[in-house]
């Protein structure tokens, strides 16, 4: 039997009220102590609007209440207003996961319901507060998040181009490497202008290859001119917004140095600027500018909230989950997290496995017995890590340990206990001998 020592700081709150947050409105719960009984609690539950003013006459008012803590859950994006705007009132609020206070089963489902239970467990310490990054590194996530988006959209038009090109009968992309660089892009220009002669757009190209002839020669009217057009427009013109965002961006990572604006320290001596832990974070193989900033909007730059690497890596779902039943421990789906980390890590990953460098190795030996996916998650981990502590630590900086690192470190009677049971298996007697100095 486990003995636990009496613990004074419970997680308790005596002043809490909940807010279930629709589009429009919010219903809150206000549960506090009662005046003059003893053990008694007083509940509160009324609806207010989503609207600016109301919002800050609710904060006054759970300020006079003394209230402790506000719980809110993450509904969309619509809880934004409620914990923003009670936050710059003073309010300690806590956003948590809908998955986490889902009501029992078996009651009505109402939002006043919902808000009630929700103050029950705020209360109770029942509730984890998800993590909410300070004003300037949300700031800097909405930018390289948008431009994720915009990149994706570009290359869905690129898509469409050469579906356009397919449609002409032109296979442009099946000769040049690039169907947008200065060559393709020229010839693609030329089309549209009106030339339609294969060895005409031939000439434009920088290198002179037999087949563009061929490539270029097919059914190309008028109709393709115009659909790419537009569909070329709208490249320039996301291409145009991207380049804006970089530089919105790379103005922000300036905002993120000083302790109490940006990071959230009080250690001034260990402040980082936050271009300087892009620069640190663009040295690991596979993860360059665009990636490094990413990894700095979702996770921030200040890791007390991480105490450990492994805080870090369960929060961004990169390691399996723990079942326990009986004796029987079993490793179970690491679940969705953060998709926009986790997409960056995993073509940062996936860029790293083609590399002769440590991270290359471990891919390599992983995917042999663990297939593809699952090497790229291990891999991604690794890179995860890999920023906790470049992140964390300021004078810390990434050293290549090399290809041959897992070599260099094994252990020689645990290799050659494996060979020869590899030899066994395979019909042999094995008599080993020392190798004469």
């Amino acid at each position: 039997m486990e003995e636990l020592g009496e613990d004074h700081d419970d997680g308790t709150v005596a002043r809490v009220a909940a807010i279930d947050i629709a589009k429009a409105s919010g219903m809150v719960c206000l549960r506090v102590p009662h005046d003059t009984i003893e053990g008694r609690r007083v509940q509160k539950v009324w609806t207010v609007a989503s609207t600016t003013n109301t919002i800050l006459e609710l904060g006054d008012r759970l300020l006079c209440q003394g209230v402790e803590r506000v719980v809110m859950e993450a509904t969309g994006s619509y809880w934004r207003p409620f914990f923003y705007l009670l936050e710059a009132r003073g309010l300690n609020c806590w956003l948590v996961n809908a998955r986490d206070v889902k009501n029992v089963p078996g009651r009505p489902k109402t939002d006043k319901l919902d808000a009630v239970w929700l103050a029950k467990l705020a209360e109770r310490g029942m509730v984890r507060a998800s993590f909410v990054p300070p004003k300037p590194v949300r700031h800097l996530r909405d930018y390289t998040r948008t431009r994720t988006v915009f990149v994706q959209e570009r290359t869905r038009h690129k898509h469409r181009v050469d579906k356009a090109l397919q449609d002409a009968q032109i296979k442009l992309s099946d000769v040049v490497s690039n169907l947008f660089g200065m060559s393709g892009r020229a010839m693609l220009d030329a089309m549209i202008a009106g030339e339609r002669n294969p060895r005409t757009l031939t000439e434009l190209a920088k290198g002179k290859k037999p087949a563009l002839v061929e490539a270029l020669t097919g059914q190309f009217e008028d109709h393709h001119a115009r659909l790419l057009r537009v569909l070329l427009s709208t490249i320039d013109h996301l291409t145009a917004q991207i380049d804006e965002l970089d530089q919105l961006i790379a103005w922000t990572l300036e905002e993120i140095t000083t302790p109490s604006s940006s990071i959230g320290t009080e250690d001034e001596a260990a402040a980082v600027s936050a271009r300087i832990l892009v620069e640190k974070l663009d040295l690991v193989p596979g993860i360059g500018p665009a990636t490094a900033q990413i990894i700095l909007a979702e996770i921030g730059a200040d890791m007390s909230r991480f105490p450990t690497p492994e805080h870090l890596v369960s929060w961004a779902k990169l390691c399996p989950r723990t079942i326990q039943s009986g004796a029987k421990n079993t490793a179970g789906p690491a679940g969705k997290g953060n998709p926009w980390l986790k997409g960056a890590l995993g073509e940062a990953a996936n860029a790293a496995a083609r590399t002769d460098t440590f991270l290359g190795a471990r891919y390599r030996r992983i995917v042999k017995r663990r297939g593809h996916a699952k090497a790229l998650v291990a891999v991604a981990r690794s890179m995860l890590v890999i920023a906790w502590h470049l992140i964390n630590d300021p004078d810390a900086f990434y050293q290549e340990l090399g290809a041959d690192w897992h070599r260099r470190h094994l252990d020689p009677a645990r290799k050659t206990r494996d060979l020869v049971r590899q030899l066994q298996a395979l019909g042999h007697q094995v008599a080993l001998s020392p190798a004469s100095a």
